[in-house]
């Protein structure tokens, strides 16, 4: 059997977020420019992309530009925007024949003009989408998005309209960029850092790592079905005990 063929369907992952890492070693051990690895970690989005959907995950989130990486070299955050406006342009008809979605979190007002007008005219059009929901973490960085929220729940009670003993777990979600999209149950991090690197400090409480080491430019649709099905391979337990959840199961 393939890797796709042993996937439980019925025990897939609602939310898949990914850390797409490598692109600057891979160019290198090519012995080209960091942009180069850019370009051509689009192949990996457009097969990441594809697996999901067919396979029937309903959120895909991929971590695209964090707030720390405004700092890069000039000219490779210029290229990777232009890379960006291009990619949002060609990719929009195919996300609507495949009936995705396109959403977008982080800091949207900090991007250039021209990547905002892109990528506000691509989530329109695919709005109407309902097969799955690509989220596309843009100048996010998990601290800014939990300063905005503890600033939003800050002014519901200076304005009178929350109490703080009435601050819940569920006040907090409301105020996230991720409002309505479940918390992901499987992170996948390529070119084999063992870190979260700040992206959805508050969602991943209870997700499931898989670190590969292979460099993102390099990743395939079989990469994402191995890491799905090493995913089914696990016990969720939620601070129980294994008893505890047969007990429950049973």
């Amino acid at each position: 059997m393939s890797p796709k063929e042993k996937i439980d369907t019925g025990n897939l992952p609602q939310h898949i977020a990914v850390i797409m890492d490598g692109n600057g070693r891979w160019a290198k051990k090519k012995g080209n420019l960091r942009i180069f690895g850019h370009q051509n970690a689009i192949t990996a989005v457009r097969e990441t992309v594809e697996a999901a959907a067919e396979l029937g995950v309903k959120f895909l989130t991929l971590y695209a530009f964090s707030t720390e990486n405004w700092s890069r070299p000039k000219y490779e955050v210029e290229a990777l925007m232009q890379l960006l406006v291009s990619t949002i342009r060609k990719e929009t008809a195919t996300l609507n024949k495949n009936n995705i979605r396109l959403q977008a979190i982080g800091d949207l007002e900090s991007l250039p003009q021209a990547c905002r007008k892109e990528l506000q005219e691509a989530m329109e059009m695919t709005s109407q989408n309902s097969r799955m929901t690509l989220v596309l973490a843009l100048s996010y960085s998990g601290r800014w998005e939990l300063v905005q929220a503890a600033q939003k729940i800050a002014s519901l009670v200076k304005n009178g309209d929350l109490l703080p003993e009435d601050i819940t777990e569920a006040t907090i979600a409301s105020c996230l960029n991720t409002t309505g999209i479940p918390d992901p149950e499987l992170l996948i991090r390529t070119s084999g850092e063992q870190r979260i690197s700040n992206f959805l400090l508050w969602q991943l409480a209870y997700t499931e790592l898989y670190i590969t080491e292979l460099l993102w430019p390099d990743f395939r649709k079989e990469h994402l079905y191995e890491a799905i099905l090493s995913f089914q391979q696990r016990e969720r337990r939620f601070g129980k005990t294994s008893e505890q959840l047969q007990n429950t199961h049973s």
